[in-house]
């Protein structure tokens, strides 16, 4: 075989350029897993743990006891903490006002954009993490000239927070939202609902609410998380809330405010469970 003819063959056979594949970062270890675990468990349980053992003190032998639990109901019923008690009551108006703006204005304004307007998905976004990048001082600085006419309007009203704090939760609340609308079809589900005939109050109440349930419920939660915590605003427009009322009380009994404090981050705790179970029941196959 001539030369000519072998060289052909030889460029034919010879291997080409291999073909690089991504990497993709391996998933850690089940010992590593364990480990940041333990140590986010330590971090967490720890501060908990002091504030638990702090608030089972006593006072006067340094024994540990009940005597500041028990003194909730007993002094509480003489009314010595009545400003703590009516902080749990307006925090929780609050929390009703800022998840009615959060269900009545922007999870309506979400459908609306992802179904008709997509375009738009990423002006909304904007808009909606915007108040994460401001600190909560200058939204204050902001607010106290729009709650002179609120004032004016409602009343100097505690619920009227709700206004203010339903600004800030709108990153926290419109994330969850979000990544349940991107998980799945909402156009196609409402194109073939109202192909099928149905009208579209029957597309939004049985076909994409269901849908969305898990990441409404978890905006609703964390929304009730953020408010329970928000001391800035309500501190500036001199209203009494949880966080206020646990700045008034600490400076006369530490043990009750450590005590409110630890069952906060207790039912913050169970809250990011719950939020958890919902996130792992929305993974199934969406409501037809």
């Amino acid at each position: 075989m001539s030369a000519p003819e072998v060289a052909p063959r030889l460029a034919a056979t010879r291997p080409g350029p291999r073909q690089r594949r991504p990497r993709y970062a391996a998933a850690p270890s089940k010992t590593m897993r364990r480990i940041i675990l333990s140590i986010t468990a330590v971090l967490f349980l720890v501060p908990i743990a002091s504030m638990i053992e702090f608030s089972l003190r006593s006072g006067q032998t340094g024994a540990h006891g009940f005597e500041h639990y028990t003194a909730i109901f007993t002094a509480g019923a003489a009314g010595t903490y009545d400003v703590l008690f009516q902080g749990i009551a307006n925090s929780i108006a609050i929390c009703l006002v800022t998840v009615v703006i959060v269900l009545v204005l922007l999870l309506p304004t979400m459908i609306l954009v992802e179904v008709k307007y997509p375009k738009l998905r990423g002006v909304l976004e904007f808009v909606c993490i915007i108040p994460i990048t401001i600190p909560s001082i200058v939204l204050v600085v902001g607010f106290i000239p729009v709650y002179s006419v609120v004032a004016d309007i409602f009343g100097s009203q505690p619920w009227t927070l709700g206004f203010a704090v339903g600004i800030i939760v709108l990153p926290y609340a419109y994330r969850p939202i979000a990544s349940n609308l991107a998980a799945i079809e909402v156009v196609t589900l409402s194109e073939a609902a109202r192909a099928l005939g149905a009208g579209w109050l029957q597309v939004l109440w049985r076909v994409i609410l269901p849908n969305l349930r898990p990441g409404i419920l978890s905006a609703c939660f964390i929304t009730i998380a953020v408010v329970l915590g928000e001391y800035t605003i309500a501190s500036f427009l001199s209203q009494n809330t949880f966080q206020t009322a646990l700045v008034l009380v600490q400076h006369t009994d530490p043990y009750v405010a450590v005590i409110f404090a630890v069952f906060a981050l207790i039912f913050a705790f169970i809250l990011l469970l719950v939020i958890g179970r919902l996130g792992a029941l929305g993974r199934g196959r969406p409501h037809a």
